[in-house]
This record gives C-alpha cells, structure tokens and sequence, in this order.
C-alpha cells in the first residue's frame, strides 16, 4: 500500500484545504442561524408555497423556520455540491496527472502490475473522500452542539452515508476519465457536476424530466427529501450503483491496455 500512502500524502494538503471550507461554511451557517430564525418562522410557510422554486429546492417538504429544516435545505446543498466537486476533481486528477507529468514511465517501472497501480491509486480515492466527508461531519455536529440542539440521528446519517455514496459516483466517473485523457480533465470533471446538480434541479420542476431523475446521483442524497422521510426508491439506487460498477471496470480494462508511450 506505499502508493496509497504516497497518494494520500501527495494530496493532503488538498484535501485539507476543501475538506475545512466546505466543512467551515456549513458550520458558520448553522451559527447564523440564531440571527436568521425570527425571519425563518415567518417565512417557512411562505417559501413552501412558491411552486417550482419551493420544489427545486426542497422547501415544500421540510420547514425551513426550524434549525433541522434549515440545514436539510440550505446547508445540506453546500455539502453535497461542494463534495461532490472534490471528489471529481480528485478523481480525475488520479491516473491523467501521471502522463500530464510525464511520470508513467517511472510509476509502471516498479514491480506492480496496472491492475495493482490502478487498485491503490482507487484505494487513496475512496480513503480521501472518507477523511473529506469526516472532517465536514465533524464540523457540522460541533455547529449543531453550538446551536444546544441535535438533528434525528436516523436521518442525518441516511443523509451523510448517501452524500459519501453520491461523491463516491461522480468520483469513479472523473477516475474513468482520468485513464481515457491524457492531461487532466479538471474542466470537464467540474462541468459534469454542475451538469448533474442542474439535472437535479430541472427534474423536480419540468415535468417532461421527471424520468430523467434516475441519471443524476443528486437525486438520491437530497437532504430534503431524506429530512422529511421520503425514500429515492431502490431503482435510483440501483442505477447509482451500476454506474459507479461499471465506470471502475471500464477504467480497469482501458489502463490495463492502454498505450503509455
């Protein structure tokens, strides 16, 4: 596992750096929350009452007026954007930055084969976004302690445990992009996002788009909708993890025949 260390010890500060802002805006809006409340009580109702804006976001299902409905609708989409680009862009930072720097040759020098390069370079993916999405949690929990009142347990680790998931997605995704490109597809890794997060959005608001749901892992992880008890459904899910399954196998088969030189 010396690459995996490397890997992880290469992008620490990285990883640092994403992990306590994105962790740090969600913990300073919690603590805004005290001067933000009087307002929330008297705007819950009418926010839930907006049509599609209401829907695109959430606020018809969750009241906004209390500190749980306010982290499932505001705080909770920092979250999951904000990890959700982290974790595209370390992934496709993980195999493209090797030719970008012209150090292929020497990484596939040592005595491991490209399936073994490619199982611990995935192995400092998943590990990084663990830390990531600890050091955020972590956070939150001590906004949560500040304001003396704690979330339902049961729904916010549904919730946590389906951002991890959904990041662990987009990430395999830009990690399969990363074996197909050359140079690093930062670009394309952080408008493929954007892309899913506004899919995300048009589909709970048009509704010809209704069915495009299932194509976009933001979905799955709303935190509304994990916050109020509404379920994805297993079918969400279950195309979740077919794409995740069969954008690791696709990143296996293209490195193991791919022409380095």
């Amino acid at each position: 596992m010396v690459l995996t260390r490397q890997e992880i010890k290469m992008n620490l500060r990285s990883l640092l750096i994403w992990a306590f802002c994105v962790g740090g805006m969600c913990l300073g809006c919690l603590l805004l929350y005290d001067s933000v409340r009087e307002s929330m009580d008297g705007m819950g109702e009418l926010f839930a009452d907006m049509g599609a804006f209401s829907a695109a976001l959430g606020m018809d299902k969750v009241n906004i007026g209390t500190l749980e409905g306010y982290y499932a609708v505001e705080i909770s989409i920092m979250l999951s954007l904000g990890g959700a680009m982290f974790a595209a862009m370390l992934g496709a930072g993980l195999l493209a930055k090797e030719e970008e720097g012209h150090t292929t040759e020497f990484l596939n020098a040592l005595p491991l084969r490209r399936g073994s390069i490619l199982a611990e370079k995935y192995t400092a993916f998943l590990v990084q976004l663990a830390l990531f999405h600890g050091i955020c949690t972590a956070l939150i929990l001590c906004g949560f302690q500040c304001m003396g009142q704690m979330p339902c347990w049961e729904s916010f680790l549904k919730y946590h445990g389906a951002v991890f998931f959904m990041c662990a997605e987009v990430g395999t995704v830009c990690f399969l992009l990363s074996v197909l490109c050359r140079k690093r597809p930062l670009g394309a890794a952080v408008g493929l996002t954007v892309a899913l997060y506004m899919l995300d959005l048009m589909c709970r608001v048009v509704p010809a788009l209704e069915k495009m749901k299932y194509f976009t892992p933001f979905y799955y992880c709303s935190g509304a909708d994990i916050f109020s008890g509404e379920r994805a459904g297993a079918l969400g899910w279950g195309i979740g993890i077919g794409v995740t399954a069969l954008a690791l196998a696709g990143a296996f088969c293209k490195y193991r025949r791919k022409d380095l030189c």
